[in-house]
């Protein structure tokens, strides 16, 4: 599996995981080889500009600006809007794939893809590869000082659970893991292949080897 192989056999790959695992880093390594990309968070912002240029924001550290803390007022409004958005994108990404089979792509997810729907997420199993980026639970930490840090949009769905007078930094490192557990079953059973992040992160990786990566993985659960 190689990017000059998409000539033959389009190429369709769907990076999952949490956010800061490495989904829009090795998108954009396979995009500098060849391969036509997506992010789905572009795709959101975009869709939502509106919205969020009436607030002053810009940017997916926008987006998440926008949403704000899970305790605020309108937290739940904008959670559902996302929720929405991202829907509407994964429509228009699989529609596009299945009129034109021929097209080579690579599908930079959101953390939340899991909660689009049965119906979209099998549609999506079946045009594409997915690939779980998968955090081990050394790594949460890392995961967590990142979106505290860099906030990019997440859905909490019920989990952030504050206590008396706990701030919401507090609650993010305390809620944060239980999120990551929460999702990690979800991401294990829509992907084809699972690949650790911690090997990952070895700077000498390029996109040819992390293709093979996943190709290993594929053919050792045949």
């Amino acid at each position: 599996m190689t990017p000059e192989s998409t000539k033959e056999k389009p190429l369709r790959l769907a990076l999952i995981g949490m956010s800061g695992a490495g989904k829009t880093f090795w998108t954009k390594k396979l995009a500098e080889s060849g391969v036509p990309a997506i992010s789905c968070d572009d795709r959101i912002e975009q869709k939502l500009a509106p919205r969020l240029a009436a607030g002053g924001f810009a940017g997916i550290n926008g987006v998440a600006a926008w949403m704000g803390w899970p305790d605020s007022l309108t937290y739940g409004q904008r959670e559902s809007d996302y929720l929405t958005e991202e829907i509407h994108t994964l429509d228009e990404v699989l529609t596009e794939l299945e009129k034109h089979r021929e097209k080579s792509l690579v599908l930079d997810t959101t953390g939340s893809l899991i909660y689009i729907g049965n119906n979209l997420l099998m549609r999506l199993r079946r045009q594409m590869t997915i690939v779980y980026l998968a955090a081990s639970a050394q790594e949460q930490q890392l995961l967590i000082e990142r979106y505290l840090n860099d906030p990019k949009p997440v859905l909490w769905r019920g989990a952030f659970q504050p206590r008396p007078r706990e701030s919401p930094r507090e609650t993010v490192a305390r809620c944060y893991p239980a999120l990551i557990a929460a999702r990690r079953q979800s991401y294990e059973a829509l992907a084809h292949c699972t690949l650790p992040v911690a090997v990952l992160r070895d700077g000498s990786l390029d996109a040819a080897e992390f293709l093979k990566m996943i190709q290993s993985q594929i053919e050792g659960t045949r």
